[in-house]
């Protein structure tokens, strides 16, 4: 077979590669980003003095250069196809057995073969590559216009040692690609469910909203004795529906936007904050006493609804928690460098095994009422490590308290 006839049988070539449109794509862009294939097939022609290398994709049917190196312009790049049937990985492909040629002019099988004459191919070897689950993958290549010594024992154990290398390294890569398309694929998956919750906690604000301000005209309307008795159960759910809302949206605009943002100001109207909250809760959950007892003696330099937010958080998850007809305690207090609110309710201590998990995003306690989403003290602590501060946590004579620490700012001090 002419040169030429052998060109035109190319069925792709480096240009398809370079276009991203050629059918072995991956396999060539895997091996073309691997420095360890280039350092092997730069070793290989020093080892024998061949000046092409290459490895080569072998189907069935195709034949497809991945990586070369050229040092004798042969005119195979990266994506380059030659006919299957006039190569000699043809019969690595079909019998797993190596191809190796000092001299194709004295080679009894070899000497006549149509690529030796048609590329001007003097010696030549071809060893297959099997990935390490034994499927076959292709060849390593190496040839030249000039007669080499191929089949030296050293010479073919080196070649060979090269092969399964590659094999290994091609499998190796491949199982990083698939575990790289599952991680990306995974926070792709992420990132749409937090823009939906984003969404759809944008979207319930609305008609919550409405349903609060209905609320509020009907009080100031007469009432039946049994709307009087209905009222403070829609109260209720109106506020969980809210703090619901709330803490899905600040988680959300959290793993956004990589967490919680606070706008701490300084002299910040932290009591008449935390009051409005501690108010508005009494007001849904009127057969819960909540006592609150606050004295900030000093400025305060903070982001007051964010952390009366928390603080809500915190009451509203000791309510959960709260021995019948207990109170829940709420106190603020200037202690020494920070400001310390604690929330305390009387029952079960917090678990042991609970102590870790406790802050987690969508973690909720064995005793939960089934009312809400385990979001509520993973945004409380978020808040509090977005004004540097911390929450500690502490059982003590049947008393669980949540105390949420904020430093003091040296100028506000």
């Amino acid at each position: 077979m002419s040169e030429g006839a052998l060109r035109s049988a190319v069925i792709q070539n480096h240009a398809a590669y370079l276009a991203k449109s050629h059918d072995f794509q991956a396999d060539i862009d895997m091996l073309a980003r691997s420095d360890l294939v280039g350092t092997i097939l730069e070793t290989v022609m020093l080892a024998t003095n061949m000046r092409f290398a290459a490895v080569a994709r072998v189907t069935a049917d195709r034949w497809v250069a991945c990586r070369t190196v050229d040092e004798i312009d042969f005119g195979l790049a990266a994506g380059d196809e030659i006919e299957v049937q006039s190569t000699f990985c043809r019969s690595v492909q079909e019998t797993s057995q190596k191809v190796l040629v000092d001299n194709v002019a004295t080679d009894d099988v070899y000497r006549a073969h149509p690529v030796a004459a048609g590329f001007g191919i003097v010696s030549y070897a071809s060893i297959p590559i099997y990935r390490s689950h034994g499927t076959f993958f292709g060849t390593l290549c190496a040839l030249d216009t000039e007669p080499r010594d191929v089949t030296h024992p050293r010479a073919v154990a080196m070649l060979e040692m090269f092969a399964d290398i590659i094999g290994r390294s091609l499998e190796a890569e491949e199982r990083l690609e698939a575990q790289d398309a599952l991680v990306a694929h995974e926070r792709e998956m992420a990132r749409v469910q937090e823009e939906f919750v984003a969404v759809l906690g944008h979207d319930l604000r609305n008609p919550v909203a409405a349903f609060d301000a209905g609320l509020r005209q009907l009080e100031r309307e007469p009432l039946t004795d049994k709307a009087r008795q209905v009222m403070p159960l829609m109260r209720s759910s109106a506020h969980r529906m809210n703090d619901l809302i709330e803490n899905i949206m600040l988680h959300a605009k959290a793993r956004l936007g990589g967490g919680i943002s606070v706008n701490a100001v300084p002299h910040a109207p932290l009591s008449h904050a935390i009051t409005d909250v501690v108010d508005e809760i009494r007001s849904a959950s009127q057969n819960h006493e909540i006592r609150l007892d606050l004295c900030f003696d000093r400025p305060v330099t903070c982001d007051a609804p964010r952390v009366a937010q928390a603080i809500s958080n915190l009451v509203s998850n000791a309510l959960s928690h709260s021995a019948p007809g207990a109170p829940v305690e709420v106190r603020g207090r200037a202690a020494a460098g920070a400001i310390e609110i604690s929330v305390s309710n009387r029952g079960d201590p917090v678990p042991d095994d609970m102590g870790e998990k406790l802050f987690q995003p969508f973690q909720r306690g064995a005793n939960e009422d089934g009312e809400g989403l385990g979001l509520g003290l993973y945004i409380a602590l978020s808040i509090a490590a977005a004004h540097d501060g911390r929450i500690d946590v502490g059982s003590e004579d049947g008393t669980t308290t949540f105390t949420l620490v904020l430093p003091i700012p040296p100028e506000t001090g």
